[in-house]
């Protein structure tokens, strides 16, 4: 049984690819320019890395920054708001849209999964949601964000939690799964 607002990627047989032939090749060219032209260079290179970003398909507004050791899987999924940041060996796994907000912080080992599988089919079907993340949000070192995940608006998500429900605006969550611990800011909880 598919979760809802879940995309189903069915494959004919268990280890097939969903994609199409452009996208197959367009993944292959990508696990190729990005640690040969990008995942060395210093980290002030930084309009180099988004010139690449950008040949291969990435909206980019503003200036983002993104960490050479960073890993993107399809750039063509993503979209960088103005001065989001993307830490050192952040993964932001782009089997379908990841949007980061102006302002936003994906920090350094975070993971940002947009795709799971099916396990109730025998071929375990692709399934992929989209993930955002609002505008001057924070999402810690080594946290786990799933499929589907909203984190709203100067929200924080604290180091190591695994996110699995949206995340209201202006509040902290931790844990795993990760649980509210506070609003960022004492006028939003007066305001509730």
């Amino acid at each position: 049984m598919t979760q809802i607002g879940f995309k189903v990627h069915r494959i004919p047989f268990r280890g097939a690819t969903p994609w199409s032939r452009r996208e197959q090749i367009g993944l292959l060219l990508w696990t190729i320019v990005w640690p040969a032209l990008c995942g060395w260079t210093p980290k002030h290179f930084n309009p180099w890395r988004l010139i690449w970003l950008k040949l291969f398909g990435c909206k980019i507004e503003g200036t983002p920054f993104v960490h050479q050791r960073a890993r993107m899987q399809a750039p063509w999924r993503l979209t960088l708001g103005d001065q989001s940041s993307v830490g050192d060996r952040a993964n932001l796994y782009s089997l379908d849209e990841i949007e980061l907000g102006r302002g936003s912080v994906i920090a350094q080992e975070a993971y940002l999964c947009t795709g799971s599988h099916d396990f109730s089919d025998p071929n375990r079907a692709l399934l992929t949601a989209r993930i955002t993340v609002g505008a001057d949000a924070f999402v810690g070192a080594r946290a786990f964000v799933m499929p589907g995940v909203t984190i709203g608006d100067r929200a924080v998500v604290g180091a190591c939690s695994v996110v699995t429900e949206s995340v209201e605006p202006g509040t902290m969550v931790a844990g795993s799964p990760a649980r509210f611990l506070r609003f960022t800011e004492p006028s939003l909880a007066e305001s509730l």
